[in-house]
């Protein structure tokens, strides 16, 4: 075995980490393609590579004991009663997939999809109105706090709740620092939440919450499960898309000329929304628990150790993709990890596209051009985003 073992004591977990983490990033990447961190006591895995066979290999690097950083946050996460599809492998992975991913494929959607372009719409007539907006409040937040929430069909305090329990959720999953410590209230909450108010009679008949306990009524889960199972509706269906839509809008903002060859030709669309997943990944890094010793090139990590996966890192590997800091839709780069990869890919990922691509085309039907100044960052353990972007519009 290998006894060649990197290490570094970067911090990518201070506001200076938060901030820009690219440097740090390529410097990991630099360094090999696994990195002991010195100051988490934990592996990561920088390089795009590496980052696709870890998560495409679920049986040698399982998200079954948790994705968390933290020991005492991946016990109350994961194992019987408390896991849900994210944080359990098949085939009981497959029966709560089944569930919860059921209202997200495309074939689902269809049903919502003249809702979202409608109300994408309204939201740019609205700041066409206005002109000078917030990117984030104004357009990026309002298809998943309005449609999307309303779908999910939680109780009143719940869908009020829903960005403050989903920033906490990802806060925790990195290391217990200020912003995870601050955290463990939130989610206490949460738990509560899912076990005593998330339950029949309280939620939307209709709605997608109900279908987790519709499911377990015909035997296809265990009635147990629900609670931790309710977690994915209230956590990753609003920040991730939130996230990424602001990505999407500060890019364009900031490069006119990516904006103008999208007005000469939309059929970039989907490549400007997947360069912009690449670019800026809503996710930074969940973890995983190695099963059996595994070697990266000449790097062994033992069996019992638990590593960090550096999605947002992989996506501006320089040994993947040529210029990976240039902004450019042409490129359309379709084996992004921003949604993952292997069993464990975002379930939500078609539902984001279909609310990206909605206001990306009511943009392009009204707005001329646009302009953002400097975003203020969402300080997040494993989010990356903006807690406001000044955005003025040029209306056509």
């Amino acid at each position: 075995m290998s006894t060649n073992r990197p290490s570094s004591g970067i911090e990518l977990f201070d506001r200076a980490g938060i901030d820009n983490p690219y440097p740090l990033y390529r410097q990991l990447r630099d360094i090999g393609p696994a990195v002991w961190l010195e100051r988490h006591g934990l592996w990561c895995v920088p390089r795009y590579k590496d980052v696709k066979a870890v998560l495409g290999d679920h049986r040698r690097f399982t998200t079954s004991q948790g994705v968390a950083m933290d020991p005492a946050v991946n016990a109350a996460t994961s194992g019987p009663g408390k896991a849900n599809s994210l944080t359990s492998d098949p085939p009981f992975h497959d029966k709560m997939r089944r569930v919860t991913g059921a209202p997200l494929l495309p074939g689902a959607l269809k049903d919502i999809q003249d809702t979202i372009h409608e109300t994408a719409r309204k939201v740019v007539d609205d700041i066409c109105a206005r002109r000078r907006v917030d990117g984030m409040a104004d357009v990026a937040h309002v298809l998943p706090l309005t449609v999307v929430s309303e779908l999910v069909g939680l109780p009143a305090y719940g869908r009020e709740s829903m960005l403050r329990w989903a920033a906490a959720t990802f806060n925790a999953m990195g290391p217990m620092n200020d912003l995870g410590k601050q955290a463990l209230v939130e989610i206490q909450e949460l738990h509560r939440f899912c076990r005593e108010d998330a339950v029949p009679g309280k939620l939307k008949p209709s709605g997608w919450a109900a279908r987790i306990y519709d499911a377990a009524g015909r035997g296809e889960i265990p009635i147990e499960q629900c609670p931790g199972m309710m977690r994915e509706y209230i956590g990753p269906s609003l920040d991730t898309t939130i996230f990424a839509t602001g990505h999407l809008l500060r890019l364009l903002g900031e490069h006119p000329d990516q904006w103008r060859l999208l007005k000469d030709d939309r059929t970039l669309i989907a490549a400007a929304i997947n360069e912009a997943l690449r670019m800026e990944a809503p996710i930074r890094s969940f973890s995983r628990y190695v099963r059996e010793t595994s070697v990266f090139d000449d790097v062994a990590i033992p069996a019992g150790d638990r590593l960090l996966v550096l999605y947002a890192s992989a996506n501006r590997d320089e040994r993947k993709w040529e210029r990976p800091d240039d902004f450019d839709i042409t490129r359309n780069p379709r084996d992004h990890l921003a949604f993952g990869f292997g069993i464990h890919t975002c379930a939500g990922m078609h539902l984001a596209r279909l609310e990206i691509t909605a206001l990306l085309t009511a943009l392009l039907d009204r707005v001329e051009r646009f302009d953002v100044g400097t975003p203020e960052i969402s300080y997040n353990n494993t989010l990356r985003g903006y807690a406001s972007l000044p955005m003025t519009v040029h209306p056509a």
